[in-house]
């Protein structure tokens, strides 16, 4: 009983702690709103599919993937966005689930990748996820089959809900494709559920994050 009161004010907390943005204007707006290249079949030379963390808004959240996006548009030019949404809800219980999201979350992540393969056959594919969505990722790269899978160039994680469990990597992933973001003070980076200031920060990160995707497509 004690352990289930924990874990439950720590997802509470999560829940309090995570940004409620407040647009300002029309770009702002759009920013924070949904990416749905993939589905909308708006190929480029690049994909980018990401997932959100825990209880953000859209498909792409507001504390990292849509500045990544953007970064990463900047840098390569023809970049298409796409967010995991679907069956992944972003709910808060998830989390404590063995593979730190639930199956229904893998596999529209699984799906997501899949139809940038099929739809856009000549793109390259990036990926990043924050949170929980860092966990949504790591597992659906895991289930992809070897011709998607090689298609996917680099994965950038945020927080990374399994950073500990997998290493600081993706199992059966090469590990020089994947860069993992766990800034100083985050406990979630430690196999715990207890949220910080420091997991808010990652926003920081996204135009590193960009450059290493970048650089991955273009080597």
């Amino acid at each position: 009983m004690m352990l289930k009161s924990v874990l439950i004010s720590a997802l509470l907390s999560l829940a309090v702690a995570t940004p409620v943005p407040q647009p300002a204007d029309l770009e702002v707006r759009q920013l924070l709103g949904s990416s749905n290249d993939v589905e909308q079949g708006n190929c480029k030379d690049t994909m980018f599919i990401f997932a959100r963390g825990s209880t953000e808004i859209g498909n792409m959240g507001s504390v990292v993937g849509p500045p990544v996006c953007q970064n990463l548009q900047k840098k390569l030019g023809s970049v298409g966005c796409q967010g995991v949404g679907g069956a992944y809800s972003g709910g808060l219980m998830q989390n404590a689930l063995p593979q730190n999201t639930d199956p229904g979350a893998i596999n529209e992540a699984v799906k997501m990748f899949k139809d940038a393969s099929s739809k856009c056959p000549k793109a390259n594919i990036v990926a990043g996820g924050y949170s929980q969505g860092s966990a949504v990722i790591d597992n659906a790269v895991q289930k992809l089959d070897d011709d998607v899978k090689s298609k996917v160039k680099g994965v950038v994680f945020f927080g990374f809900t399994r950073n500990q469990q997998d290493h600081g990597q993706i199992p059966n992933y090469p590990k020089d494709q994947v860069k993992v973001f766990c800034a100083l003070g985050d406990m979630v980076c430690d196999g715990t559920l207890i949220v910080t200031a420091a997991h808010l920060t990652y926003g920081a990160n996204a135009g590193e994050a960009a450059s290493f995707l970048a650089s991955k497509v273009q080597g």
